[in-house]
């Protein structure tokens, strides 16, 4: 069964890739920064942030979806079944004002 089509996270992501370690970097100014061991080649940091993002959330990788950016550091990221709130609380992040 799909989750409801309103209960989604849509995140601004910038990747930091071939980093020493992988995780969350920050969070300014709606922007997640995400540090990624894979190179930007051939698709791997996208599978990468997909695949980090999905286990850090606690979702199945299909649930994890790239709106855009394909090919550059500022990714738009969509993840269905959980509201924007629970995605930054997994991520260790809050939104300024909480």
């Amino acid at each position: 069964m799909t989750p409801p089509r309103d209960l989604s996270a849509t995140l601004s992501v910038r990747v930091v890739p071939r980093s020493a370690r992988e995780g969350v970097a920050g969070y300014a100014e709606g922007v997640v920064r995400i540090r990624l061991n894979a190179p930007p080649v051939s698709g791997r940091a996208n599978e990468a942030l997909i695949r980090f993002l999905a286990k850090a959330l606690g979702v199945p990788r299909g649930r994890v979806t790239l709106v855009s950016g394909e090919t550059g550091r500022n990714k738009i990221v969509r993840v269905a079944g959980i509201p924007r709130a629970a995605a930054l609380t997994a991520l260790g992040l809050s939104q300024p004002g909480e």
